[in-house]
């Protein structure tokens, strides 16, 4: 039992080491796109993103910790 809830805390901690990555490119993305590309309106929408993946990121790992408490 206690090996199972480790296990879960765990890959809780990699879903957001994830979502912060995904989050950081998207950053890293739009200000190349922005600056470097033709598009100006595509890097604007590329760097929306990063927010998105972050609080995504925060609502699933809530739904995890509300699906191993049961």
């Amino acid at each position: 039992m206690l090996e199972h809830k480790l296990g879960e805390k765990n890959m809780s901690g990699n879903i957001a080491k994830i979502g912060l990555i995904a989050s950081m490119l998207s950053v890293v993305l739009s200000l190349y796109i922005y600056f470097l590309g033709t598009d100006e309106m595509l890097g604007v929408f590329v760097g929306l993103w990063a927010p998105t993946l972050i609080l995504a990121t925060k609502e699933f790992e809530a739904l995890m910790d509300n699906s191993s408490a049961e």
